[in-house]
């Protein structure tokens, strides 16, 4: 039995989600990831410096995140805010840059700019508003990425398609907050045949926007189902949780409104 750095034995829980020695299991999952995130890009004809790996850490207890950081994982994305705060209080002595990549209500925008880098799921300009606000007041700045419903379906948060450029301009005014890119979540299915054109949507949504902004270059796009594909179709960031962590105890749709198991 492997045990944390603050000598905290494993459960029998622990074990059978994360293996005797967490640390070597999440080092392998990380190893082989890699190799798929280095093909995806060669066969893309791009560089592997081009795609950043988020690892989505929801579910994964704090003290089990301490193997996680030792194997090399210095960024860690979360859904939930509270889930993300008591993890942060609990990890405050290592070093984590922190995203939440999860619908973000405006009641728990204090919570979210004590902590937070990165914020992907920008998708009301009431909420920036109100992020940037309460930035200011902290003299903090964080990097988002702004939310589009690429698959059309009423369940899932983001700015429909056609109201993004009117979106990104208006953020101008939010000085505290730097807007890097787009996001999206892509239709939950083992058919890449319908996943692939919210990928294809949303880079040329993305390339509309840099012709008026720049600096918004950015494609969030792609999880442990599908994160080739998203590579495949330009992705910068892929947000992959299972791939590394192990299958997770709680239904999909717990975290990512409108997720349904494939058939």
């Amino acid at each position: 039995m492997t045990n944390t750095d603050d000598d905290t034995a494993l459960s029998a829980a622990d074990i059978a989600r994360f293996g005797p020695d967490p640390l070597a299991t999440f080092r392998t999952n990380l190893g082989a990831v890699e190799q798929r995130i280095a093909a995806a890009c060669a066969r893309a004809g791009r560089h592997r410096a081009s795609v950043r790996l988020l690892p989505i850490t929801k579910t994964v207890p704090a003290h089990i995140l301490r193997y996680a950081h030792a194997a090399g994982i210095t960024n860690f994305g979360e859904n939930k805010i509270q889930e993300a705060g008591s993890k942060h209080e609990q990890l405050a002595d290592l070093a984590i840059d922190w995203s939440i990549v999860g619908h973000l209500q405006t009641n728990k925008v204090k919570y979210l700019t004590r902590f937070a880098r990165e914020f992907q799921a920008l998708d009301s300009l009431r909420l920036a508003e109100m992020l940037d606000r309460r930035l200011a007041s902290e003299d903090r700045f964080l990097d988002v990425h702004v939310q589009v419903n690429t698959s059309g379906e009423a369940s899932k948060f983001g700015l429909h398609p056609d109201a993004l450029l009117p979106f990104v301009d208006a953020l101008g005014e939010f000085t505290r907050l730097k807007p890097r890119g787009l996001m999206t979540l892509a239709l939950f299915s083992d058919d890449m045949a319908r996943v692939r054109p919210c990928f294809v949507r949303l880079r040329a949504l993305r390339d509309e926007t840099v012709r008026r902004h720049p600096g918004m270059s950015g494609l969030s796009m792609g999880m442990t189902g599908d994160f080739e594909a998203a590579i495949e179709e330009g992705a910068t960031v892929v947000r992959i949780g299972q791939a590394i962590f192990g299958k997770r105890p709680t239904p999909d749709s717990h975290y990512w409104p409108g997720a349904v198991a494939p058939p």
